[in-house]
Formats: C-alpha cells, structure tokens, sequence
C-alpha cells in the first residue's frame, strides 16, 4: 500500500528509528511515545488488521513484542518496571494508522498513563448476563471460524 506510513518504514521511504527488523515483522520507536521505549511492532506485510494476519504472522507479531518487552524490562538505561501490550483493531478502537500493529509500552509508578473505561467504575454484569455474552461468543466461534481456534495437535 503506498499511502500507509508504516509500509513506508518497511519499504525504507520512511524514516524510523528501528530496532529490529526480519523478513516478517519490523519494529521501531513510536513518534509520539507514551514513555521512552515505546515500541511498534507490526507485520511487513499491509494487513489493517491483527485478525486478518495470517497464523504464522500473528505468532511471529506476538512473540517478537515479547522478546522486546523482555529486553525492555531487562534494559538498564529505560525505566521499565511493567509493559502494556496494546492493540487497537479499528476505529471505534482508537486505531489510528490503518496497518496492524502492537504497542510495547514500557510501564512505571507515577508515569501519567491511564488504561482506564466507565464500565470499570460502574456495576458489574449479573452472571446470567455474562453467561449470555460468553454463549454469543461462542457461536461467533463456531460460525465464524470454519476452524479450531486451538493448533492442530501432533
């Protein structure tokens, strides 16, 4: 895709401050960091959405954002006394540049940053509601997927 910023990066039209890179996925600093070390990891590939990757994408995607948060909490010179993994699939989610992508978000006390939503201060769902929802998800599951959600077992 030649208007999307982060096929840019991947591309090497776009600058970016990278950290790694594979034939897969590439990571790099966030231009707008909520602490330093804020990290984006996202597939070569234009795909918008993290449930759209391919199975050996996904996995790859993940596990390079642990790897990274591992290095970050193991780091000396970033302050990184927790992570936030954040993935923001569509609009309604806050997702602002249209390509897959998790934030590494290194975490400490008295940072400023705030994950917080009005259903968490408000009373919680009646069993028998949450039992309702759960039965909807799971014939999303079976309708939806065509497939297990679990690997193949060998």
């Amino acid at each position: 895709m030649t208007d999307c910023i982060f096929c840019g990066i991947v591309a090497g039209s776009t600058a970016a401050s990278v950290v790694y890179g594979d034939g897969v996925v590439s990571a790099f600093l966030d231009i707008r960091p909520i602490n330093p070390g804020h990290v984006l990891v996202i597939p070569n590939e234009h795909v918008m959405h993290t449930h759209d990757l391919p199975e050996a994408t996904a996995d790859r995607l993940f596990a390079v954002a642990r790897r990274l948060a591992r290095a970050l909490r193991s780091s000396n010179d970033i302050r990184a006394d927790g992570i936030n993994l954040l993935v923001a699939d569509g609009e309604a989610a806050n997702q602002d540049v249209p390509h897959a992508h998790i934030h590494v978000v290194p975490r400490h006390e008295g940072d400023g940053f705030i994950v917080d939503a009005a259903a968490w201060r408000e009373l919680a769902p009646t069993r028998s509601e949450l039992d309702a929802v759960a039965a909807q998800i799971r014939t999303a599951i079976e309708h939806g997927f065509g497939e297990s959600m679990l690997p193949d077992e060998e």
